[in-house]
């Protein structure tokens, strides 16, 4: 598959801001389902857009489809879980119009945001665990910490926890909390899963992306990885919203 990323960094020293989502942080168009905006499956996409704004406006979390046949496409639409009602609204419906202006001519494409994640294609993935695009996509504080032994065992401990949170029915696959590394270090980190994964499914994808903490952002302040169906990410600072 020619599944083409479009990079956009906001930031690799990331601060903490009520406008995060202003900007998408990754989106990704695949080359291979191109189509014109003359076709019904393009008007199939701007109805499923409707349909998933709609939707997350409402209750956070939507899957939706539209069209019938070959012109079917299946679409999901998720805010993160701890973000008002109000920035979910912003967050789901610049993630429509960038998505939409960025990837055109494709009927398979996706973007993240701070705040929210949003995604079509034209084959149903409800409930599916994708690692088709290979590693995930992630981000990392430039800065290294001070204690690698006691950060490494503070994160691992803090993840276990979350994604024991996340995994719980209650929880709709979100979990988040905070360690503290010493008298001046807190460690806060997040993680989420789209609703429409089983609990298994989820600590799958969730387990992957921590594994991927080594890989790409060893010792690093701060990271964050995305994947179709979790991201993760941990920070030195305050990053989420009290519930």
């Amino acid at each position: 598959m020619n599944l083409i990323y479009n990079v956009i960094v906001l930031f690799f020293l990331f601060s903490f801001s009520k406008t995060e989502s202003a900007s998408p942080l990754v989106y990704s168009c695949n080359d291979d389902t191109k189509t014109s905006n003359t076709t019904q499956i393009s008007r199939n996409i701007d109805n499923l857009l409707s349909k998933l704004v709609a939707g997350a406006v409402r209750k956070g979390f939507v899957t939706a489809s539209s069209g019938e046949a070959e012109a079917q496409v299946y679409g999901l639409s998720q805010c993160r879980g701890d973000v008002s009602k109000t920035n979910c609204s912003i967050c789901i419906q610049e993630a429509a119009k960038d998505l939409r202006e960025q990837c055109p001519d494709q009927s398979d494409a996706r973007v993240w945001f701070d705040y929210c994640f949003l995604t079509y294609k034209p084959s149903k993935f409800f409930g599916q665990v994708d690692f088709s695009s290979g590693d995930g996509i992630y981000f990392s504080n430039v800065e290294n910490v001070k204690n690698k032994r006691v950060f490494s065992r503070k994160l691992g401990e803090l993840m276990d926890k979350i994604t024991s949170e996340a995994v719980r029915p209650s929880q709709k696959g979100f979990g988040k909390g905070k360690s503290v590394i010493s008298s001046l270090v807190t460690l806060y980190a997040l993680v989420q899963c789209t609703e429409d994964l089983s609990g298994i499914n989820c600590a799958r994808c969730v387990g992957t992306a921590v594994g991927d903490f080594t890989r790409f952002c060893n010792n690093k302040e701060g990271c964050r990885v995305l994947y179709n169906g979790c991201f993760v990410r941990y920070e030195l600072y305050p990053f989420f919203f009290p519930l």
